[in-house]
């Protein structure tokens, strides 16, 4: 449905309320991503594309016992790496990409994985997504990463219209404060992952019901 005309100050202030109502229902809300360092959450990021987080939680635990550092992974065999996350959608080229970027996480930062998003997205198989979902949550640099929840929620609430996720981090960077960019991204996606999903959502179980101009 095409969103109603509202004036910007009417959406800051439905965006206020919208991230009033999400931290009560998710005070605690981060990654589902099962990670004990910021490269074992870099990997997971990186396979998660076109990926349930429950699917890369189920091939890391043997992932990470065969290969536990930037160093193990940069010695491995890309064929060995792709029969353990053969189960994942991309798996081949996923496989290429974390040795890849192992070594250069060796090669050119020492085996650590750096906090600067932009460096992020120089290493193999890291897009805008992955750096600023790693640079945040690994590191607490704001931003706000746009998976397909978010896009999905953002477009349903009417706080964008636009297309590109780094469009719509952008706009929704916009309408809420800084230090609630990380917190939002995982709230977000928890929120379109249980509740406000592609094809039935359950709006009337949905804290965001009175102020989304898409609930039925």
């Amino acid at each position: 449905m095409p969103c109603p005309p509202e004036t910007p100050e009417e959406k800051r202030k439905r965006a206020r309320a919208i991230l009033r109502a999400l931290k009560k229902a998710y005070p605690e809300a981060r990654t589902e991503l099962v990670h004990r360092s910021p490269f074992e959450l870099l990997v997971a990021t990186v396979l998660s594309a076109q990926a349930t987080d429950k699917g890369v939680n189920r091939v890391t635990p043997e992932l990470f016992r065969r290969w536990p550092t930037p160093e193990a992974l940069a010695q491995a065999d890309p064929a060995e790496v792709g029969e353990v996350i053969q189960t994942l959608g991309l798996w081949r080229t996923k496989a290429k990409n974390l040795v890849a970027l192992a070594k250069r996480l060796v090669e050119d930062h020492g085996g650590e994985v750096p906090s600067d998003p932009e460096t992020l997205r120089r290493l193999p198989g890291v897009g805008w997504k992955t750096a600023t979902v790693v640079a945040g949550a690994a590191f607490g640099v704001p931003g706000i990463a746009v998976d397909t929840h978010v896009a999905r929620l953002a477009r349903r609430l009417c706080l964008t219209q636009a297309k590109t996720p780094e469009r719509i981090g952008r706009e929704l960077e916009a309408l809420f404060p800084k230090k609630d960019w990380i917190f939002l991204h995982h709230a977000m996606v928890l929120h379109g992952r249980y509740v406000c999903t592609a094809r039935r959502p359950r709006c009337g179980d949905c804290v965001l019901r009175p102020y989304c101009p898409s609930a039925e």
